[in-house]
């Protein structure tokens, strides 16, 4: 179904308007809306290919880098993953309505918290359609309305997505307006919805650092903040060589363009000697560049240079970054200088160890002897994210369903008035 409103503005006043009704959508009613989503994903899988080929022709021409364009690329068993996830948060309990504190005061008022929907949810972000899908089911679920800016990049292929999800809404007798993008209105969509304060109840930023930032810095809309991914494993002296280079490789190559996956290995020196070696090769056969230290050029071929820079690059991309720090204190040390906060993850055989760095480690998630992508809304079960909150208040880490809900106190008197 097409869009109605002419303008950014008309459009975030229907979205607010539309928020009152479905937030006050059953669980059965949100969960049969979100089937019909994936339905017509799938029905409209064709379209949504072809829009997605001509975003990418387009990409190439202006430059896209090679992690964006995977970022931004579509085929129909991707497009299936998309409505896979729409039904798995279908599937999810309703985090809408649930108790979560209950009270009774000495005079008698019946006080009980609980969980309801934020209203209008917004988000921004960067040739990622994947997202357009995913932030649309959990704020419906959640029983938001959502306004979306996904950038010229990915801007046909959203527009396939938006058409399709608001044609299922409407299909099942719930307002279409509860989608909105603001995709056509470039720069100055987003800085309306930066803007929108009283319409927009919060604003979720996904994308690159620049635009993290710029999300943070510029919005009047409150904003939680999903972080860039300097993202570090550190080998410890009692890491298993087969598990090291196993976890290394796989956080860095299974899909290197994302937040999760690796950007530095920190090797501890009593250590290094036979885990730097094998490790680099197993990262080279993948076709990883390893940008490193001297100590680890001294223990390994092709190995770039590192600089100052290294340390605090996401890269994104085939590149890694190795170190060979003393021990765990220089582990720490390094990663509370270079971290964004994201995933950081060691590989050891001691557990003392293990427990110190999963309590001084100071990011949304922290692991011991795991890959560092399966820092995930999907893999930790909540069916899709929001995005991977880096921020300390509210929300931190992969976020779900009870994270795009706020809450307000019930109370029930029976006449009571305050001396």
């Amino acid at each position: 179904m097409t869009l109605t409103a002419a303008t950014a503005a008309e459009r975030l006043l229907l979205a607010k308007e539309s928020s009152r009704r479905i937030g006050l959508l059953g669980d059965a009613e949100k969960a049969s809306v979100l089937r019909a989503m994936a339905d017509a994903i799938e029905t409209a899988a064709a379209e949504i290919v072809a829009a997605n080929a001509e975003d990418l022709r387009r990409g190439r021409e202006n430059g896209l880098s090679e992690g964006l364009q995977d970022r931004l690329r579509l085929d129909e068993a991707r497009v299936a993953g998309l409505a896979a996830a729409v039904r798995d948060v279908a599937e999810l309990p309703d985090p809408v309505g649930r108790e979560l504190e209950r009270r009774t005061l000495p005079n008698g008022l019946e006080l009980t918290k609980v969980a309801v929907p934020f209203g209008v949810v917004g988000a921004i972000y960067e040739a990622r359609p994947n997202v357009t899908v995913d932030i649309a089911a959990l704020a419906l679920r959640s029983g938001n309305a959502v306004v979306l800016r996904g950038g010229t990049a990915a801007e046909q292929t959203n527009a396939a997505l938006v058409t399709a999800m608001r044609g299922a809404l409407a299909a099942e007798g719930v307002d279409p307006e509860a989608i909105q993008t603001l995709d056509s209105f470039g720069r100055d969509g987003a800085a309306e919805l930066m803007h929108a304060r009283g319409l927009v109840d919060v604003l979720v930023p996904r994308g690159s650092a620049a635009l993290i930032e710029r999300v943070v810095t510029e919005s009047t809309v409150p904003v939680i903040e999903t972080g860039a991914g300097v993202v570090h494993i550190y080998l410890d002296e009692t890491a298993p060589l087969d598990r090291a280079r196993d976890i290394v490789v796989n956080a860095k190559v299974q899909r290197p363009s994302v937040c999760n996956a690796v950007e530095t290995v920190l090797v501890h020196s009593g250590a290094a000697d036979r885990l730097v070696g094998p490790v680099v090769a197993a990262l080279q056969d993948a076709g990883v560049t390893v940008h490193g230290d001297a100590a680890t050029a001294a223990r390994a071929d092709g190995i770039l240079p590192a600089d100052e820079t290294d340390w605090a690059t996401e890269h994104l991309s085939l590149d890694l970054s190795m170190r060979v720090v003393d021990d765990v204190d220089a582990a720490l040390e390094h990663i509370r200088t270079y971290s964004t906060h994201h995933t950081e993850s060691i590989i050891t055989d001691d557990d003392a160890v293990a427990e110190r760095f999963l309590a001084e480690v100071d990011s949304a998630v922290v692991m011991a002897n795991a890959s560092t992508r399966f820092t995930d809304g999907g893999e930790f079960g909540f069916g899709a994210e929001v995005g991977i909150s880096t921020q300390k208040l509210h929300a931190r880490g992969p976020m779900g369903l009870p994270e795009l809900t706020s809450q307000k106190w019930l109370v029930r008197g029976a006449g009571q008035v305050r001396a």
